[in-house]
């Protein structure tokens, strides 16, 4: 074996130590992200909704340092922008958090547009790798398909049930999060 190899071989073998060094704590992450994204389908609306107030509190809080931030720097250029920046972030927040049901709908049209726009660069995207002859531009393809029917999705069960979509999503999320942090925190106990 070459000096080049064998130090390859020994970055190898450096590179999971903290992996495993601390594979209890990653398998503590995907078991609590498992165990959130079961409850986040079980209990869909209220994913929803809780996601809908979080939100409601991140504008609202951003909104109140902008303002604040805005305020003290009124001779600052662009303080106007500034302005209808924060006041927007605040009236989005509160709009959020009083009427949370209205915004968690917003949400998910919002969303069902991410994933149409975002499927639809992706799939462009994969058509000029294509061209090129890239290697791998399948998975983009695949990846923009998968956006696609997602956005298809929501909007399809959005006429029936508008408040399920965001917590089922984001409950699937959290699964598969989970079972990959559960499946590296095991592969690196079973290396140590």
């Amino acid at each position: 074996m070459s000096m080049s190899a064998r130090g390859l071989n020994n970055l190898e073998s450096e590179i999971p130590q903290p992996m495993r060094h601390y594979w209890a704590v990653f398998l503590g992450e995907g078991i609590a992200l498992l165990a959130l994204g079961v409850l986040a389908i079980l209990a869909p609306i209220v994913a929803t909704l809780t996601i809908t107030l979080a939100f409601g509190w991140i504008f609202l809080i951003s909104g109140i340092i902008g303002l604040t931030t805005t305020l003290h720097a009124r001779h600052a250029p662009g303080f106007r922008w500034s302005l209808v920046s924060a006041v927007l972030s605040l009236v989005v927040g509160l709009l959020l958090l009083v009427w949370p049901i209205s915004g968690a709908i917003s949400l998910t049209i919002l969303l069902a547009a991410f994933f149409a726009a975002d499927g639809i660069a992706m799939i462009m995207y994969a058509l000029e790798h294509r061209r090129e002859l890239s290697g791998r531009w399948g998975w983009v393809l695949l990846n923009g398909i998968v956006d696609l029917l997602l956005a298809a999705i929501i909007l399809i069960a959005f006429q029936t049930s508008a408040g399920l979509v965001l917590g089922l999503l984001i409950g699937i999320d959290m699964i598969l999060g989970g079972i990959a942090l559960i499946g590296m925190a095991l592969h690196a106990h079973a290396s140590a």
